[in-house]
């Protein structure tokens, strides 16, 4: 029995730590392409991700950061500053649109 609960054990720890290193991460993907613009709660350059998460749902969001010469309009602004993030994958697009939401109000 003991060395079954090991193994159990053994196996479930080397499963999460295989799920979590596959996860990706909004936080450090905003720190990679975001943070030169973009505050988390407060205005920068750009819109905080709070002012965004509050006013855009994840599609609008998503399209924003994939296409934003295309998006901006749609959206309401006037002219476009925000860079093409298409090297992005869809993986990527939704790991951020998450970590975005993450500072949406709580109602």
């Amino acid at each position: 029995m003991g060395k079954n609960l090991f193994f159990f054990l053994f196996f479930s720890l080397l499963f999460n730590q295989f799920a979590y290193a596959n996860k990706l991460d909004g936080e450090k993907l905003f720190k990679e392409y975001c943070w030169g613009c973009h505050h988390q709660t407060a205005q920068a350059f750009g819109p905080s991700f709070k002012s965004i998460a509050n006013k855009r749902n994840r599609g609008e969001i998503i399209s924003q950061i994939a296409n934003p010469n295309g998006t901006y309009k749609t959206l309401g602004y006037t002219r476009n500053s925000m860079p093409s993030f298409d090297d992005l994958n869809s993986d990527e697009l939704e790991a951020l649109a998450d970590y975005i939401y993450k500072f949406k109000d709580k109602k």
